[in-house]
């Protein structure tokens, strides 16, 4: 397809960039990932990035957790009480400036809360608990009823994998939302994996000393090349970019139900099946 006219093919204009989504239905456990691959195949060209949200990996991978097995100890409803939704809500949240629509959210902790902190707690440890809000990258929002998933295992591996499958010279990234940060030309990420040069794995620290630092975006998590990391995060960003602009974003536990019209814990996987879903971009250089 090298030079072809991309008149007949869904895509946007980024700057010096051009995106083209990859559409499929709900990637369910255990599903193959030939929905992404197959297209990626016939539409990518070479020096092309192909970028993948984290979970539709982590979901293909069985990567999940029923929190409703999970009965919350004092810790962990101390932790969403006292820490997440009052002390993070109303006094450090408000102080570190913290984005509002998280203060917001804060401020509302339902209930289930304090099982998901339990699995924080028992999969990750205090430091990531301890974070108020996306801890350790567990995704709630792109799950049936009481599941969530987590981050990928071995992210690396898995874009080395599919850029043998594409058979192309390609660069394949799989990304997650939650931030990296830069201070004095250091990289770090609260997340427990990212890609070499950024610093990660630092939960609540890592948190902190973000907000008094620079916001970079999205966080590369694993990459089929050996990558610097401005250029990883800028192709992130273009990938969230795009990301954003869908109306079926479903970026917390409250905009579920604006997407699905379905509380969080009574999604099925048949409601997550009818909507478009776009796993992800493929990004090509001008």
């Amino acid at each position: 397809m090298k030079g072809e006219n991309l008149e007949n093919i869904k895509h946007v204009i980024n700057g010096d960039y051009i995106v083209i989504p990859i559409e499929t239905g709900y990637i369910k456990p255990h599903d193959n990932l030939d929905s992404i691959i197959n297209p990626a195949k016939e539409l990518m060209e070479e020096g092309d990035y192909l970028v993948i949200a984290e979970t539709p990996i982590s979901v293909s991978q069985g990567r999940l957790v029923d929190e409703s097995k999970y009965t919350p100890s004092l810790t962990a409803k101390f932790l969403t009480t006292v820490w997440s939704k009052y002390l993070w809500g109303y006094v450090l949240g408000p102080l570190l400036k913290i984005k509002e629509r998280t203060i917001k959210n804060l401020r509302r902790l339902p209930e289930e809360t304090k099982a998901h902190k339990e699995v924080v707690l028992q999969l990750y440890g205090l430091k990531h608990a301890l974070k108020p809000a996306s801890e350790a990258g567990i995704d709630l929002s792109n799950a049936p009823g009481t599941y969530v998933s987590l981050l990928p295992e071995n992210p690396e591996k898995v874009a080395k994998e599919i850029k043998k499958e594409i058979g192309k010279e390609v660069c394949v990234m799989i990304i997650d939302t939650d931030a990296t940060y830069m201070k004095n030309g250091k990289y770090f990420t609260a997340l427990p994996i990212a890609i070499e040069g950024i610093d990660a794995d630092n939960g609540v620290f890592g948190y902190v000393k973000g907000q008094l630092s620079q916001n970079m975006g999205s966080t590369p998590l694993g990459c089929s090349e050996k990558i610097d990391v401005e250029t990883a995060l800028k192709i992130a960003n273009i990938a969230e970019d795009y990301q954003k602009s869908l109306s079926t974003e479903m970026k917390t536990i409250h905009s579920v139900k604006a997407v699905l019209g379905t509380e969080i814990d009574e999604v099925t996987i048949e409601d997550l099946d009818s909507i478009t879903h776009t796993p992800a971009v493929i990004i090509r250089k001008r």
